[in-house]
């Protein structure tokens, strides 16, 4: 892998250097230093980039309604989040991968995997349900695959979430209530979200716990818009329905069409619980326990906005529209309700040596169980389709993961810290993966028990690894860590169904791999530290992946279950600058990345996973973050990412080549003020930024500011935070202060106006 910033790296670090901050150099050169509360698991000493926020951040700067609102200033990360409650396609999109990539970041709760690793995209989005923004203690972020701990699924970013433990007993309470008024071609609503939440715990000597539960209400702008391409329309035949109500527009790829009314508009009512349980047996090693339950039920309505001559709805049939006839029922059905009810329990369990002497160890297992998931959706159309009707359920019982790891620290001279320190990280992983899916018709698909199979998936993955990486403080100036993982990875067990057989997909898989990984501290001044970290990550194929296509006879066809893993190199150079009240880092960062896995048309009208033989990205990112800014109480900070990636080879789809990489835009920016008068209010004004993308290989879809497109926007949110005494609370904030209406295939949340109150003991 070769960088070609030397010049511009050179200059960067030369302008930092000559900054007017001042603050002594720590022993221990480029480490990353975590205060206040539990520590993250994120492995800190590693000399390379690591951002976090804290609890009291979150509170003071970010309207959170879901956990994973906490990411939402940090440098080059972009959640996905649609509506509040978004449960199904809030992916994680990182420095250079998109949000069609979420196989490419790992997300954490306590060392228990929230990450869905059974497939690669919008519908594999990490289980951020089971973390609620009021038992967050931390959030830290580690930018790339440079720890030897995780697998190759780090290539973008690895976030940990860190909830509370008490110390003494606490109680906490909060509600809240989210509005936006939503208008956007032909339809304007007024949606909002009620929201409860509960906590209580406490230490008694040698005996902590914590229980938190949380209720979500709430309903969400349209996700689909209705439509038929203007150019599919024919000449009028007997019996079409003259209509009225279809809007006019262009879809992403700047064809004209006709916006005929919304669908799967959803409604959601979440349940959360959980409960940790940790004992120490002694002063140096401690056993815990948690459980998380979640419940999700889902209802996405249709509204059509077509009207007959009488001023009746219509749903279904042929109409007419301007003269030309459409087909609402073909090549599907125009509007479609569904309903999905879903339940599901993660489990973990460790048992931690925390002496900080010469020697601790870590055993720790989790299991992510879907107990229950289920989606309804109707076969015939609606109106009918309202009080029942045929149907199909689709049921994902048996799927889920499991997690086993066993990790050593060894500090052969006793110490972290220090000239002449080491901390030697090794251990092993065991990672299974199963993803179990059967569709069934059903006679009533409101309530009707499911019957004849309709389709089925079945597949298993296994991911066995052995690591180690050695990171040395070789002076005052010099740090360095050294690290290597093999990974042997299996597939097996695939197999697709029709109503008519079960088809297996053959022999089973399996190889292996090894990921290098450095990384270099220098502290070339009191307050200038530089660094140079590059590692290798092997990304292997999903079961979602690897085990896809159809029936013809008795093959499967359109797939390729011998799908090779995304193989990449990635590095960054970075200088940071640091004092008392002030910090800031520039950092320079590539990736290439050999067989990356994207969905991409394998005939004219079938679209396939399939490897593209190479991308390449390259970029710089600036973070900075200040205290007492001008103002004694002014808080300041913000970041900017400028990312060139494109496709350099792709033998399945040439036009592709030179194109850039779907989802990841050119620029990407945050800045977050807080002003602070004194220890009861707090002030704060927030922007983002992000530049204009594409969602397609070849770029072909131009218009961004549509359905199915994905746009720039620039969005400011607003909070002001009351602290009325000791225990009570308040905050009030609007999300999309200006209103900006932007896109990520489906449309994003306009102003939101939040309101929480809350109660600490």
């Amino acid at each position: 892998m070769t960088f070609q910033y030397a010049p511009l790296a050179a200059a960067l670090m030369a302008a930092i250097s000559t900054g007017a901050f001042a603050h002594e150099a720590p022993a221990d050169a480029g480490t990353v230093t975590i205060t206040g509360g539990r520590p993250t698991s994120l492995p800190t000493q590693i000399p390379t980039t690591i951002e976090g926020v804290t609890a009291r951040q979150i509170e003071e700067t970010i309207n959170a309604s879901d956990s994973e609102d906490a990411l939402k200033y940090l440098p080059s990360l972009l959640v996905r989040k649609r509506f509040i409650g978004d449960y199904n396609h809030a992916v994680l999109s990182t420095r250079a991968s998109g949000t069609g990539n979420s196989a490419r970041s790992m997300v954490y709760a306590d060392g228990i995997l929230l990450s869905n690793l059974l497939g690669n995209g919008a519908a594999f989005a990490p289980r951020w349900g089971l973390v609620t923004p009021e038992e967050i203690e931390r959030v830290d972020v580690l930018y790339g695959p440079f720890s030897a701990a995780y697998p190759g699924n780090s290539a973008g970013a690895v976030v940990d979430y860190v909830t509370r433990m008490p110390t003494r007993f606490e109680a906490h309470a909060r509600i809240g209530y989210a509005t936006q008024d939503f208008d956007m071609h032909g339809a304007s609503e007024r949606d909002a979200a009620k929201q409860a939440s509960a906590s209580i715990g406490s230490r008694e000597g040698a005996f902590s716990w914590w229980i938190n539960v949380n209720r979500l209400n709430s309903v969400g702008q349209p996700m689909v818009f209705a439509n038929r391409l203007a150019g599919d329309g024919t000449a009028p035949t007997g019996g079409a329905v003259p209509v009225t109500g279809a809007v006019a527009g262009k879809n992403n790829k700047g064809q004209g069409w006709w916006l005929l009314g919304t669908t799967t508009s959803y409604h959601t009512v979440q349940d959360h619980a959980k409960l940790k349980l940790a004992y120490d047996f002694s002063p140096a090693l401690r056993a815990s326990y948690t459980l998380g339950w979640w419940k999700n039920d889902t209802a996405g309505s249709a509204q059509t906005w077509l009207r007959d001559t009488a001023g009746n709805p219509v749903y279904s049939g042929r109409v007419l529209i301007d003269g030309r006839q459409y087909k609402l029922d073909a090549p599907s059905q125009a509007f479609a309700p569904n309903a999905n009810e879903i339940e599901h329990a993660m489990h973990g369990l460790s048992l931690k040596s925390h002496t900080r002497g010469e020697f601790d160890w870590e055993a720790a297992a989790s299991m992510y169980d879907y107990g229950s998931d289920i989606l309804r959706a109707p076969t015939v159309a609606l109106p009918g389709s309202l009080a029942g009707g045929a149907g199909r359920v689709t049921d994902m019982d048996g799927t889920g993961w499991r997690s086993l790891n066993l990790r050593g620290i060894w500090r052969p001279s006793g110490s972290a810290h220090g000239v002449g320190a080491q901390v030697i990280e090794f251990g092993y992983q065991q990672d299974d993966y199963r993803l179990r899916t059967l569709v069934s018709s059903t006679q009533d698909w409101i309530n009707g028990a499911p019957g004849a199979r309709f389709s089925a998936f079945n597949g298993n993955t296994s991911l066995d690894s052995v690591f180690v990486q050695d990171t040395w403080t070789i002076s005052p100036e010099w740090k360095t860590t050294l690290g290597g993982r093999y990974e042997r990875w299996q597939a097996f067990g695939g197999e697709l169904g029709n109503a008519a057989r079960i088809v297996p997909f053959g022999a089973d898989r399996s190889e292996g791999h090894f990921s290098p990984k450095a990384a270099l501290a220098f502290h070339a001044a009191p307050s200038l530290v530089l660094k140079a970290t590059v590692g290798r990550a092997v990304r292997m194929p999903t079961v979602g992946e690897l085990y896809q296509g159809s029936i013809n006879g008795n093959e499967i066809v359109n797939t390729d279950p011998g799908l090779k893993p995304e193989r990449s190199w990635t590095g960054e150079l970075s200088a940071e600058h640091t004092s008392d009240r002030q910090s800031l880092r520039a950092t320079l960062f590539a990736e290439r990345t050999r067989d990356a896995l994207y969905s991409q048309a394998l005939t004219p009208t079938v679209s396939t996973v399939q490897n593209v033989d190479g991308i390449r990205t390259r970029g710089m990112e600036l973070s900075w973050q200040a205290a007492g800014v001008g103002l004694q109480d002014l808080d300041l900070s913000g970041s900017l990412t400028w990312t060139d990636s494109a496709i350099t080879a792709n033998r399945g789809f040439p036009a592709s080549v030179g194109k850039r990489q779907p989802r990841v835009p050119e620029w990407r920016a945050s800045g977050v003020a807080t002003y602070k008068p004194d220890d009861r209010l707090a002030y704060t004004l927030a922007a983002r930024y992000s530049g204009e993308q594409f969602g397609q290989l070849d770029n072909g879809d131009t218009n961004g500011f549509s359905y199915m497109g994905f746009s720039k926007f620039f969005v400011i949110d607003a909070r002001v935070l009351f602290r009325l005494n000791k225990q009570w609370s308040a905050a009030i904030g609007i999300d999309n202060l200006n209103n900006y209406k932007y896109w990520a295939f489906h449309p994003y949340t306009q102003r939101t106006a939040i309101a929480e109150l809350k109660f600490d003991m």
